[in-house]
């Protein structure tokens, strides 16, 4: 790493003399640094050994090879890593590199190498680095011997060197590279260029010094005795120089490092990180990718080219594979992506250490989707209620680019139900589509996919209503469903046909054993949840993914659907129940009476509904007694036609600044709703029908009185803007926060931060961002204009190092008038305090859930993190566009 030692302030630099030539065993020897993250810590040891094989960190992970390490039990730990190892005269005789998890052992690495290539780099020089693509081992002789090493040939090498103790030995070479075919596991080196090589360093300096160049090997193999010609490669040719970040993804050429780790050839397109794109095939990390649209990829320039003959939105095989399975290729299908990341190449530019980047050109015109037509295959012949519901079911992916709105995962999938032809509406649960930033494919008849788009999410029910362009379906057949004014009870028997994950359809009779609350749990992040609704229950339902209860005529009295939720544990759980047909077909009708009007340019403003902010559970009669329920109640409550003889009580405010929060408190007891008698959730469904208010009876520390409470407007989707600001995922509060907060922050919220960005140093997810450099930040709008002002800032008063301010004498009358330190730290200029501001460092005022606030500064990478921002456009299929901010 290479600093500006004109920036460091306020204190003074010593360099500290490399000498590796002073490590001896049972030298005293002290490890300065961090270790365990203390600020600075001194540990003691003693070298004990100079001769160590290099510690193996496992599969995949770096290791050092073709190198010694030294070893003492000066107990490290982490944080102490590149730590000096220094002498009893400060002089460093190696650098701390790893060490044993249970022992005290640590794992220095010699400086040998590390000394000449900083001796070129003063030079101005490019370190040498020459390879063979070959490991070597140092093995005793003992060891040698076995593997033929002749007594003559030993007696010479250990007159030679008489402080050694073994030899080299090859010990594995990569396919593809200079040695392949050439030397072979368990060759004895015996030198190189006429030279005897009796250790790693004399090695390295061959190849250091031979780059691009044959050198001759003398070799022991078994008994023979002979000499091998080998190039010597430029380690700095097999080292990635050049990355492409595309669909969210980043793939280079395989390094040696990794090749070396899972015996592969060097080069190849390796997936550093899969991001959205890849994802979609399940092309994971440390895949490597043999072809896209079947046009080879065996360098970064064809994967380039192949990627730049797609259009967005194209579905493309792709074939791969896992370094950990090399001998099992996969062959996937992947999304193309171009509208929600860019498509760019970085080159590393050695002399200003950054690396820079060249935007791709934009994709091919994305040809128009041709329509097709698909059949269903036939149904046994006793199965005529599955075979007229079959045109009805589609099967729905739903892939997220980003994670907000409190998601976890990318991918999502489930069944859907066509429930009208014209205009085209499917319905399928908030488990298969969560939130409204997405790409939407929907299959027909298992065998045509076409994208879909978003009309509408449920906000009080798990469901959510997408539409299709019917056109690309052509001849396949399709029904849309029909509901049942039925309501379901307990003991119903009802027709269950379902979907299963394998596409295949069943039908049976089945009984209804239940009909319950459904309950969730508040989630980490905060994520929507289903409340204020009842579930069906049933016996048997097997492991299908989706289906419909209905009548022996077909007529759908409840769709069979997912819900999302946590366990006591946070871990993410999800269980099955039946949606009633009743809570579906008031938005259903909604839509069909807008008709077209709301599938293409304003889906959402046509539907909207009212609801309370509060989130209610059922209560025992008896308890409600306790409370001070009046007998008159009870009464009242026995003689109705109610199944159920319970009543509902506030367990929640959802939002503390909504019109329901004015009125009702938690705690109160429910006990009707414009003159109706309410005793379980199933009675609340009307109160969405009643306008912008309703007259309430209930029952607040044991006193009976009637309140108003104003109903809240909840649309269809809440979040309609997302802005990315330096890898943070900034948006509004949605409603799943609000309900785990009492005081809202005045601010904008952090849904996500991204690995390795200056806000994942920094920002957690799930704080609001109240104010930056001092100023108060109220919406996305504000934040946006504060964030880009200081970024100009920055970029007026940059200087190109750091000066510190002049010493300025003070007269003769100064000196003799007292001054207070504080007044001396206040008389300096205010035009020298912009250090900070100089530095690209930027003050962040946040504010958690429980009130924690916390300033923290952010240091500004404008080259790395650009700002951008996700808009909602209805005109898109996708419904999102995206912008620069």
């Amino acid at each position: 790493m290479k600093f500006d030692p004109t920036k460091v302030k306020f204190m003074d630099l010593h360099e500290i003399e490399l000498s590796p030539e002073r490590a001896k065993v049972g030298l005293d020897i002290r490890v300065v640094g961090n270790d365990a993250g203390e600020k600075l810590s001194i540990l003691a040891g003693t070298l004990a050994r100079l001769d160590r094989p290099a510690p193996d960190y496992g599969m995949g992970e770096y290791n050092d090879f073709n190198t010694f390490y030294l070893q003492a039990a000066s107990g490290t730990s982490g944080g102490s890593s590149g730590s000096p190892v220094l002498d009893i005269d400060g002089h460093a005789v190696a650098l701390n590199a790893g060490g044993a998890s249970r022992a005290s052992s640590s794992y220095y690495l010699p400086l040998d190498r590390v000394k000449i290539a900083l001796k070129c780099l003063q030079r101005g020089e490019q370190v040498p680095r020459g390879t063979l693509q070959t490991e070597f081992e140092y093995l005793p002789y003992n060891e040698v011997r076995r593997l033929g090493l002749r007594a003559h040939i030993e007696e010479k090498v250990r007159s030679k060197f008489p402080d050694e103790t073994g030899m080299l030995v090859v010990k594995s070479l990569l396919p593809k590279g200079p040695a392949d075919q050439l030397l072979v596991p368990g060759d004895i080196v015996l030198g190189c260029n006429n030279q005897m090589i009796p250790h790693f360093i004399a090695l390295s300096e061959v190849l250091d010094g031979s780059v691009g160049q044959t050198v001759k090997l003398t070799l022991s193999r078994g008994k023979k005795v002979h000499d091998v010609e080998v190039l010597v490669q430029d380690l700095h040719s097999i080292t990635p120089d050049r990355f492409v970040e595309i669909g969210g993804g980043i793939v280079h050429e395989l390094s040696y490092q990794l090749a070396k780790s899972y015996s592969q050839p060097v080069g190849g397109v390796y997936v550093a990180s899969s991001g959205h794109m890849l994802a979609s095939a399940s092309a994971w990390r440390k895949s490597i990718i043999v072809s896209v649209n079947n046009i080879p990829t065996p360098s970064l320039n064809a994967f380039i080219e192949a990627m730049q003959t797609l259009p967005d939105g194209a579905r493309v095989p792709l074939r791969y594979y896992g370094l950990h399975k090399p001998y099992k290729e996969k062959v996937m299908i992947m999304n193309v992506d171009r509208h929600w990341h860019k498509f760019r190449l970085a080159v590393r530019n050695d002399l200003s250490g950054l690396w820079e980047y060249t935007q791709m050109p934009p994709p091919p015109p994305t040809p128009p989707y041709r329509p097709s037509s698909a059949t269903l295959p036939p149904l046994d012949a006793s199965m005529p209620l599955a075979s007229m519901l079959l045109p009805s079911f589609v099967a729905i992916d739903f892939y997220l680019p980003y994670l907000v709105d409190g998601m976890k995962a990318t991918q999502f999938f489930g069944t859907g139900i066509i429930v009208s032809k014209s205009p085209p509406l499917i319905v399928c649960d908030r488990d298969t589509i969560p939130i409204s930033l997405g790409d939407i494919l929907i299959t027909f008849a298992n065998s045509i996919i076409i994208p879909g788009k978003l009309l509408f999410l449920h906000p009080l029910y798990n469901f959510a209503v997408i539409t299709y362009d019917p056109t690309l379906i052509g001849e396949t057949p399709v029904n849309a469903v029909e509901f049942s004014d039925k309501e379901l009870s307990q003991g119903d028997d009802v027709w269950f046909t379902s979907m299963g994950s394998d596409h295949s359809v069943s039908s049976k009779k089945i009984t209804v054993s239940g009909i319950s609350n459904i309950g969730t749990r508040e989630c980490s992040p905060p994520r929507w949840r289903a409340m204020n609704v009842e579930g069906i229950k049933v016996d048997d339902t097997h492991s299908a993914q989706g289906g419909l209860f209905t009548t022996e005529e077909g007529k759908v009295q409840a769709i069979w659907v997912s819900y999302s939720s946590q366990n006591e544990k946070g871990k993410d759980i999800s269980f099955m129940s039946g949606l009633p047909a009743s809570l579906v077909a008031p938005t259903i009708d909604q839509f069909l009476k807008t008709s077209l009007k709301a599938t293409n340019t304003t889906p959402i403003s046509s539907v909207a509904f009212k609801g309370l902010d509060v989130e209610l559970w059922t209560m025992r009669i008896a308890a409600a007694r306790t409370l001070g329920l009046k007998d008159e109640w009870v009464r009242r409550i026995e003689q109705s036609d109610s199944t159920r003889h319970t009543l509902l009580y506030v367990l929640n405010i959802l939002d503390e600044q909504s019109l329901s929060a004015r009125t009702l408190k938690v705690g109160d007891v429910i006990l009707s709703i414009n003159g109706h008698l309410v005793t379980r959730m199933s009675d609340l469904n009307k109160i969405y029908e009643y306008g912008d208010s309703v007259r309430m009876v209930i029952l607040r520390n044991g006193t009976e009185m009637e309140v108003v409470v104003s109903l809240s407007e909840l649309n269809g989707y809440e979040t309609s803007r997302v802005v990315h600001w330096q890898g943070a995922l900034i948006q509004r509060a949605y409603k799943a926060v609000l309900e785990q907060v009492r005081n809202v922050p005045d601010g904008v919220y952090v849904s996500c931060t991204l690995y390795g960005s200056p806000a994942s140093n920094v920002l957690r997810p799930g704080v609001w961002i109240v104010e930056v450099d001092g100023q108060p930040v109220h919406d996305l709008d504000s934040f946006l204009s504060v964030t880009h002002a200081h970024e100009a800032e920055i970029s007026r008063r940059r200087r190109p190092s750091y000066a510190p301010s002049v010493q300025r004498p003070r007269n003769g009358s100064d000196l003799k008038q007292p001054i207070s330190e504080i007044s001396a730290l206040l008389s300096e200029d205010a035009e020298d305090d912009d250090d900070n501001s100089v530095e690209g460092y930027v003050r962040i005022k946040t504010v958690s859930r429980n009130g924690t606030v916390r300033v923290a500064a952010l240091k500004l990478d404008i080259h790395y993190w650009d700002t951008w921002q996700l808009v909602k456009d209805d005109s898109m299929m996708c419904g999102w566009t995206c912008t620069e901010a």
